[in-house]
């Protein structure tokens, strides 16, 4: 397997492990993530998702252009996964937060998987970017659609244009990254962020996650006036009630997800 899963504790860790090839992703590892993001979509048991790569040279390089299952031209177009890179960038369908914890290089479709994560954490030597010009190729399966409305487009324009790397300051700078620590400190940094989201309302976390996502094309006054299914369903819910009785009763909440 080139890919990863461990569930723990309500936690999926998915791991690209593929470290010789600096986790670059062949068309077996595109089809077992799919096949993963699908089984934790299925499984109401996983609060939190940790997407890292293998090794410490890399998180991910992309498209792995070495490999011969990878296609080009017009079947390169037709070959991208409509949930984007990695069967992440892009999916619109995983309603649990996702961590990026980037280890290293993320460029090409690495980037693009770090653009479909919901909060990021890197190593201060981690490296962003979008090099596909400089092999003849585009930024689709996230990058072009995602990183200008993530970030400046000046910014956006100048990566994708020239291929150059976004150091982990820089990126944490325009707002890509959520933290930046030393490696040794990356497991760490990553498990407060975790014990953080866990200890939060299931239901409140995919009500905003959807929100988040389906709205951010929208004027705020439109925005507000959208009652998402998912965030009736937070409000009506069980859950709802215990918050605010363990806020009173000055307990841990115990969350059910319903």
């Amino acid at each position: 397997m080139t890919v990863q899963l461990i569930l723990k504790d309500g936690v999926a860790t998915v791991t690209i492990n593929r470290p010789d090839r600096m986790n670059a992703v062949d068309q077996e590892t595109a089809e077992q993530l799919e096949s993963i993001w699908q089984k934790i979509e299925a499984d109401t048991s996983v609060r939190c998702v940790v997407l890292t790569g293998a090794g410490e040279r890399a998180f991910s390089a992309g498209a792995d252009l070495k490999s011969e299952s990878d296609a080009s031209g017009l079947e390169y177009w037709a070959s991208v996964n409509p949930n984007g890179f990695g069967g992440i960038a892009s999916r619109q369908t995983l309603n649990v937060p996702i961590i990026g914890k980037i280890n290293g290089f993320a460029l090409g479709g690495g980037m693009e998987m770090v653009l479909g994560c919901d909060i990021v954490i890197a190593t201060d030597d981690a490296r962003f970017g979008l090099p596909e010009a400089k092999v003849g190729r585009l930024p689709m399966a996230g990058g072009m659609t995602m990183l200008q409305r993530m970030i400046p487009e000046k910014i956006a324009a100048g990566l994708m244009m020239t291929g150059r790397m976004m150091s982990a300051s820089e990126a944490k700078h325009y707002g890509l990254v959520n933290a930046v620590v030393p490696r040794a400190d990356l497991d760490a940094e990553v498990a407060t962020w975790v014990k953080d989201i866990v200890s939060c309302a299931p239901l409140s976390l995919a009500s905003i996650k959807r929100t988040i996502r389906d709205t951010a094309h929208l004027s705020i006054e439109a925005a507000s006036s959208i009652n998402l299914p998912s965030t009736l369903r937070a409000l009506l819910s069980e859950d709802s009630e215990e918050g605010v009785t363990a806020f009173r009763e000055k307990r841990a909440p115990v969350w059910r997800g319903k």
